[in-house]
């Protein structure tokens, strides 16, 4: 990809998460495609995305594959690892080298190695004094992500972040938490939807998100509608 395309396609990219600053939108399918626009215009090779509740403990919300969401899924059972200091210090965490990691991160480590990374850069989802989650980008370089995709990638989750938490006055608190704690549930739904197809089809959950994806696309509805009803398997395609 040249840098010149690239650049064009970030710039769609940010016109499209613009689009989405509407009473109306979706999500997880908001912060879905975060987190595939880094793994496919950064150099990053997955990323994952952890959202937090309206009592504030998070929860995965996106990831790129199963392997990126496995690792974000024990840094929330051991409440330990990148993306969890950047949630509690609203703060960038840089880790060149996952095999130096803290021992109080081991494992996250020993997930992160086995799937083939070998840095990482975790973003926390922020919004001046309000932290709303964090963005964890996984490399399979060692060394620091470049200065551009540093600043592409936060650019991103603050453009995203503000789509979270738009609202038209502040009186909508209540509105945005709500909001957050439907896109937790609908993650948990897609999941169980994944599973479905994932059996009906004989195909890997990380096909069966893509089957589910598309044919919400394809059919014009939020992918949390879709998902539900596969799951009440009064929809099979």
């Amino acid at each position: 990809m040249t840098d010149s395309s690239r650049q064009e396609r970030l710039l769609d990219l940010f016109a499209s998460l613009a689009d989405t600053l509407v009473a109306d939108y979706d999500v997880v399918e908001l912060l879905q495609t975060l987190v595939e626009s880094c793994q496919d215009l950064l150099d990053v090779a997955a990323a994952g995305l952890l959202l937090a509740d309206e009592d504030g403990q998070l929860e995965v919300i996106a990831s790129t594959d199963e392997e990126s969401l496995l690792i974000e899924t024990i840094q929330l059972s051991a409440e330990a690892g990148p993306c969890i200091d950047s949630f509690l210090t609203a703060s960038v965490i840089s880790v060149p080298d996952i095999a130096a990691a803290p021992t109080h991160w081991r494992r996250f480590k020993a997930a992160a190695l086995e799937g083939g990374f070998a840095s990482t850069y975790a973003i926390p989802m922020r919004l001046r004094d309000i932290t709303i989650g964090s963005l964890n980008l996984l490399r399979t370089q060692l060394g620091e992500l470049n200065r551009p995709d540093m600043r592409a990638a936060q650019a991103l989750a603050d453009v995203a972040t503000i789509g979270i938490l738009h609202q038209r006055s502040m009186r909508a608190s209540d509105t945005t938490r709500q909001q957050l704690q439907r896109a937790l549930n609908s993650r948990v739904t897609i999941e169980q939807a994944k599973g479905v197809l994932a059996h009906v089809h004989g195909m890997s959950p990380d096909e069966a998100f893509a089957l589910l994806r598309g044919y919400a696309r394809n059919q014009r509805l939020p992918l949390s509608t879709v998902a539900d009803r596969v799951v009440r398997l009064e929809l099979l395609f």
